[in-house]
């Protein structure tokens, strides 16, 4: 026993597929259990329809059981097993069972070795042509049925080997006499003329038997002659029908191109009507995309204005607590500075006015257009005369601190407004 073969024989048995796991000290003291059940699976390994001894529990059993598996094994793998290593399952019981697992464990790696080089065996089982050996498939079944029938009968004669060993070796003893001997080749002569006259019998009857069977070979050739007459026949006679068969065929041939170049045509028509619907769909998402982007941006934009308003005003109203004569100039300079959305206003209106001035000139034409400019005339100056007031009463707010205070929310409500 070595750690070398107790490594090799628990890896084969779990390359092999074995369903238990087994330990290297499982063999470090005698175990028979162990030990048969290996055997068993091997034997099944090597041959799933093997029956052997299944008992192990008495010492008459386990020598049964460990004989039968010995046998079989030299009959069928040609491994000679030594039975008293077996019976001691212990590690010296390993070197014998690594016999045959080595032997399952080469064959398994040979096979996966040969499906990896050659990975289109398959195929070429498949792509081989049967037809062109039927004979040898012929003879291959013949040879088949011939072992299996001589089989049977070396399995009945083996079946009587006890009761013929036994005749034998009495006949074998037995000494000869010659008056035995005598009848019985006289019998054996007898016997062998009876067969030499019943083939000379059969040799005599073979002129009778050819003639009959030239009879039967006429016959079969006078009925073949008929059948080729008639075929011919038949041949020759074309049907009343078969005009009309030919044209509605040459009818349905030229029905079946026009249909087939309609429904080509169909079909490219609707990829083309698929490409033009996604494309329209890509050009609509894209267009809604960006309306979206330019409603964010201009609600950006009025946020941060209104950010920028409310910052001026309350920067405003900090500065009432300087004094008098600073308020006086601030106040002369605060509508420039507090009121960015007035001139934001007057732009807007304007942009507005010529807004309106296009559509009017676009929908009344030359004389359109002057109206509009007098409009826009008369909206600049009414804008201009709204600054010099909101100008005019900024300047006297700035003179009284208490008419600033209370004139203040409504700027503010005013700066939001816009």
């Amino acid at each position: 026993m070595s750690f070398k073969d107790l490594r090799n024989f628990t890896e084969m048995t779990r390359a092999l597929g074995y369903p238990r796991l087994i330990s290297m000290e499982n063999f470090r003291t005698p175990n028979f259990p162990l030990v048969a059940e290996v055997l068993k699976w091997l034997v099944k390994r090597y041959d799933p329809n093997a029956d052997t001894h299944g008992d192990t529990d008495t010492e008459q059993d386990r020598v049964i059981f460990v004989k039968s598996v010995a046998e079989f094994m030299a009959t069928k793998a040609h491994i000679k097993l030594n039975t008293k290593k077996l019976y001691q399952a212990d590690g010296y019981a390993v070197k014998e069972l690594l016999k045959v697992t080595s032997v399952l464990y080469n064959a398994m790696k040979t096979n996966v070795i040969d499906q990896l080089d050659n990975p289109d065996d398959d195929m070429s089982h498949l792509s081989f042509d049967v037809s062109s050996r039927i004979s040898e498939l012929k003879e291959a079944r013949r040879l088949a049925s011939e072992i299996t029938t001589k089989g049977a009968t070396l399995y009945d004669l083996l079946g009587r080997e006890v009761d013929l060993r036994e005749q034998r070796s009495m006949v074998i003893a037995k000494s000869l006499e010659i008056n035995e001997v005598e009848s019985g080749m006289a019998h054996s002569i007898k016997a062998v003329e009876g067969e030499v006259k019943k083939t000379l019998h059969m040799l005599d009857n073979v002129a009778s038997d050819e003639a009959n069977l030239e009879a039967k070979i006429d016959k079969k050739r006078n009925e073949l002659d008929r059948n080729n007459k008639r075929l011919q026949t038949l041949q020759s006679v074309r049907p009343a029908y078969m005009d009309e068969y030919e044209k509605l065929e040459e009818d349905l041939q030229k029905l079946y191109e026009i249909y087939m170049n309609k429904f080509r045509n169909l079909t490219y028509l609707e990829s083309q009507l698929e490409d033009y619907n996604r494309a329209e769909q890509d050009k609509f998402e894209e267009t809604e995309e960006k309306l979206k982007q330019m409603a964010q941006r201009l609600k950006d934009e009025e946020m941060k204005r209104d950010v920028i308003t409310q910052d001026d005003v309350m920067g405003g109203s900090d500065d009432e607590d300087e004094d008098e004569d600073s308020d006086d100039e601030d106040a002369i300079e605060r509508p420039a500075r507090t009121r960015p959305d007035a001139a934001a206003g007057e732009r807007k209106q304007r942009v507005m006015g010529s807004m309106m001035g296009d559509i009017s000139e676009n929908e009344t034409g030359s004389d359109g257009s002057d109206d509009s400019e007098i409009d826009l005339d008369e909206d600049d100056q009414d804008e201009n005369d709204d600054d010099e007031d909101d100008s005019g009463d900024e300047v006297m707010m700035s003179n009284n601190p208490r008419a600033r205070q209370r004139q203040q929310p409504n700027d503010v409500d005013s700066d939001n407004d816009f």
